[in-house]
């Protein structure tokens, strides 16, 4: 019986030998992995350095940070510049040849008037203080929301700009300032968008919108015309193989891209602006009617399901009062 004993825990003893063994290797197999893979990501920076010289690198780096993260003018000059460009198109040509096809006035002029109503938005835009929160007027903004508790804490303190932070606020790291209702920084307008300017932003949204739909509807309707006027699509054309072949759509592109090349350029390119444009005026204007911010929306998308509720709605109209009038501490009372 003594022996049987022996030869069971010897046995047992053995495999828990084996089993320690096992589980060694393990663990210095995996340290061979980390250690390998820590090696590989030395070696990327490695490779990258004897690809692209340091100093190139280096000024690749503090030309992206130059351009996406400190305030400058250049996407205003874009902006403008892109402007110019697409109505000196307009007045060159289009505005023009649609007068030879008598085109009605007030609709030639209406680019124009909404031209004339952008740029005034988009210098509110531009030049409106979006709602700076500072140590001087943080008690302005600190109860015009309530905290969430989940996106919004109460009590909280910025670390960059050590003020307490109102709810639905944030700091902007181009413009160095905490915003009241924070939504975006916009570069093309060179400011942040919060409470005090987002209902100048939405405008603004708007007319571009509406300028490049302007603009398309007319160019299209010339080019239209121009086609219909000569009978083009009742017309045959020789292939490369010299057979006849009736007129289709292709053909009538590339004829009006050879006869007027700056205008079908031009015609692509505000569809495309119109359609972008379009889209993310809606998305504002949804963002506005249930009284959420960009940041928000977001940032919303990282919670599950359920785990996130937007408190801050009060329904349709009152959403729109409050884009409209924003939101502020509520003064306290005499006694």
């Amino acid at each position: 019986m003594t022996g049987f004993r022996l030869v069971r825990w010897s046995h047992e003893a053995k495999l828990a030998l084996e089993d320690r063994r096992l589980s060694c290797a393990g663990k210095e197999c995996g340290h061979r992995l980390q250690k390998v893979g820590s090696d590989q990501s030395r070696r990327k920076p490695d490779v990258l350095s004897r690809v692209i010289p340091a100093q190139v690198h280096g000024a690749a780096q503090r030309g992206l940070h130059r351009l996406f993260h400190t305030r400058h003018c250049l996407f205003v000059a874009l902006h403008l510049a892109l402007e110019v460009l697409v109505y000196g198109e307009y007045s060159w040509e289009v505005f023009g040849y649609c007068q030879e096809l008598e085109f009605g006035l007030p609709l030639l002029l209406l680019p124009y008037l909404l031209l004339t109503v952008n740029m005034g938005f988009f210098v509110l835009c531009s030049k409106t203080d979006p709602g700076a929160v500072t140590k001087a007027n943080q008690a302005l903004f600190l109860h015009a929301y309530a905290y969430d508790g989940v996106m919004f804490e109460k009590g909280a303190k910025c670390a960059t700009c050590s003020v307490r932070k109102p709810a639905r606020s944030k700091h902007c790291g181009v413009c160095c300032a905490c915003v009241h209702r924070f939504d975006h920084h916009c570069v093309w307008v060179n400011n942040c968008i919060g409470a005090f300017n987002a209902r100048y932003f939405l405008v603004y949204l708007l007319t571009l919108s509406a300028m490049a739909t302007a603009i398309a509807v007319i160019t299209a309707a010339f080019l239209i015309q121009v086609v219909s006027l000569s009978n083009l699509m009742l017309g045959y054309y020789t292939d490369d193989q010299g057979q006849d072949r009736p007129v289709d759509a292709v053909f009538v592109i590339q004829h009006l891209f050879l006869t007027f090349p700056r205008m079908v350029f031009l015609l692509g390119f505000v569809i495309v602006l119109a359609i972008i444009l379009g889209s993310y005026f809606c998305f504002g204007l949804y963002l506005v009617l249930t009284n959420q911010t960009s940041y928000e929306w977001f940032k919303s998308r990282r919670f599950k399901s359920g785990a996130y509720t937007n408190i801050y709605s009060r329904g349709v109209w009152g959403n729109l009062v409050e884009i409209a009038k924003p939101l502020m501490s509520p003064e306290p009372k005499r006694q």
